[in-house]
């Protein structure tokens, strides 16, 4: 019957239009660049809360069956932990030794592509970079190739050499490695990897899936089985922070000590990607209710390289608009949605209660099932920046997108992810560092019936990245002829000539003569 209470301290949102977040911030789609603040603050716009009632949730864990590490031999899955260093606004990265004699980068990890390569010429943006002239079994393979991400692109020269991983499996394998000799918004300012680990399968290799990829080097080399697995470390971390939360990626096994609970897998649609299928998304455990095709427009991907959970803009918006509506704010200005603005509290408050749970649904292995994994606000909504004594900044770890689903790492965070190559399916359990002041921020609960769900809701007509190369082959050669055939028409005489009379009057004053080749 009275006013609502303020909130105990102030949100701030910080403007782009004031053009502190336009100079000094940036969301790109992959790996965000850091950017320390100057300049003035704009000036504070006060929000309330709709009410003051609303707890964080605290979602509890339960042990369950693992699989067990083996010491012995080429894999030591214990080794292996602990072997990431990075944040979710950068990317995660490992460190590799290449060559011989044996040079030291930081290799940043993703899932979404499927191309190894590092820098191999100095670049302003990288800190050591792969100098193949002093590497005594580099051989180059004399072939160009150029790989386009969501950001950045980089251009290089295929080649092989040995490598090793210092936390990883035992021994050294002969790898293609791309050495990047150009690059485009690929290496940005602060970033502290110098080369990227494509984990997808060789569909999506450049220049053609006839490159073999990194991890089926290492599977048919050293002999492991065709599975790896994830986990990062930054809940609830600035995400472009100081670089060096933690990580493991696991090669050839599921290491019991870095998850909680079950493994929960969903198949994989097509090996491209690792493409999985979504059937829905709930906010604060209400349905979207949108068609759950909607949901893999035009796919469903987990992308470890990917910064946000990206979303298909119909999709995206519905997501924003619930939120908006079961948040306790009352008022939120657009920009903080699209990631033009930061909001900001006091440092001694948490935002975190006044946001929903957010929950996605994957058909299950046994087809008529689903389980659903959630991520509280302490993923989605991202410590970024502080400014001065009194204020943290946060933005919306959600994004649009054009052409994807992109289990991001928003999402990944909270998660131990299985690559299980070899059964074809991805695997989600409670990771155990994805917790917040002591308290869980991620949830796996199953199985749901998908009775209320379409058998299948991944388009038949799936156009992959190789088969629209071929598409734009073909077109281009048809152009090709077509021009080829005027080009011999224009050539060939004609055999009826028109002569010229006295009455025929040709002058440069004729439109048809002034506008044609003489």
């Amino acid at each position: 019957m009275g006013t609502p209470l303020a909130a105990p301290g102030l949100l701030l949102l910080l403007a782009g239009t004031a053009g502190l977040c336009r100079a000094f911030f940036s969301l790109p789609l992959r790996v965000s660049r850091p950017a320390p603040p100057t300049g003035s603050l704009p000036t504070p716009v006060v929000l309330r809360p709709a009410s003051s009632s609303r707890q964080p949730e605290s979602p509890g864990g339960a042990d369950g069956l693992a699989l067990a590490s083996d010491p012995g031999g080429t894999l030591n899955l214990l080794a292996m932990v602990e072997n990431l260093q990075g944040d979710s606004g950068r990317g995660y990265y490992l460190e590799m030794l290449i060559g011989t004699p044996p040079q030291a980068l930081n290799i940043l990890v993703d899932t979404g592509s499927s191309n190894f390569a590092v820098a191999g010429v100095p670049d302003p943006d990288v800190t050591s970079y792969f100098n193949t002239k002093l590497s005594s079994t580099y051989k180059s393979q004399g072939i160009d190739v150029t790989v386009k991400y969501s950001q950045g692109s980089w251009t290089g020269v295929l080649g092989t050499d040995v490598i090793t991983i210092p936390k990883g499996i035992y021994g050294s394998y002969t790898i293609n490695i791309a050495t990047i000799l150009e690059s485009e918004n690929f290496f940005l300012p602060g970033v502290k990897w110098h080369g990227i680990l494509g984990l997808a399968y060789d569909a999506l290799a450049k220049p053609s899936s006839s490159v073999e990829t990194f991890f089926d080097s290492l599977v048919r080399q050293a002999k492991i089985p065709n599975i790896f697995s994830l986990q990062m470390c930054g809940a609830g971390l600035p995400v472009s922070g100081s670089g060096t939360n933690g990580g493991s990626l696991v090669l050839g096994g599921i290491e019991p000590s870095l998850y909680k609970g079950d493994i929960w897998y969903t198949p994989i649609k097509e090996e491209w990607y690792y493409q999985v299928e979504i059937l829905k998304l709930e906010v604060g455990g209400q349905n979207l209710e949108l068609d759950c095709r909607e949901y893999n427009a035009d796919k469903a991907i987990v992308d470890s390289g990917t910064t946000l959970l990206r979303l298909p803009q119909k999709v995206f918006s519905a997501v924003v608009q619930a939120i908006a509506r079961t948040s306790l704010i009352q008022e939120f200005s657009s920009g903080f949605w699209t990631g033009s603005q930061l909001a900001c509290w006091d440092k001694t408050e948490r935002p975190w209660s006044l946001f929903p749970k957010l929950s996605i649904y994957l058909r299950d292995e046994n087809s008529s099932r689903s389980f659903r994994i959630s991520i509280l606000p302490q993923l989605y909504i991202q410590p970024i920046l502080g400014i001065g004594e009194t204020l943290q900044c946060y933005r919306f770890g959600i994004s649009s997108s054009t052409n994807a689903l992109v289990i991001g790492a928003t999402v990944m965070e909270g998660f131990y992810v299985i690559f299980d190559r070899a059964q074809r399916r991805v695997g989600f359990a409670v990771s155990p560092c994805a917790e917040v002041d002591g308290s869980p921020v991620s949830e796996i609960e199953g199985p749901f019936t998908t009775a209320d769900v379409a058998s299948n809701c991944v388009s038949n007509v799936s156009f992959h990245e190789p088969v629209l190369w071929i598409a734009s082959y073909a077109l281009m050669s048809l152009c090709g002829i077509i021009l080829l055939i005027l080009i011999i028409l224009l050539l060939i005489p004609p055999r009826c000539q028109h002569r010229y009379t006295d009455n025929d009057v040709v002058n440069d004053e004729s439109s048809l003569v002034r506008h044609r080749w003489k």
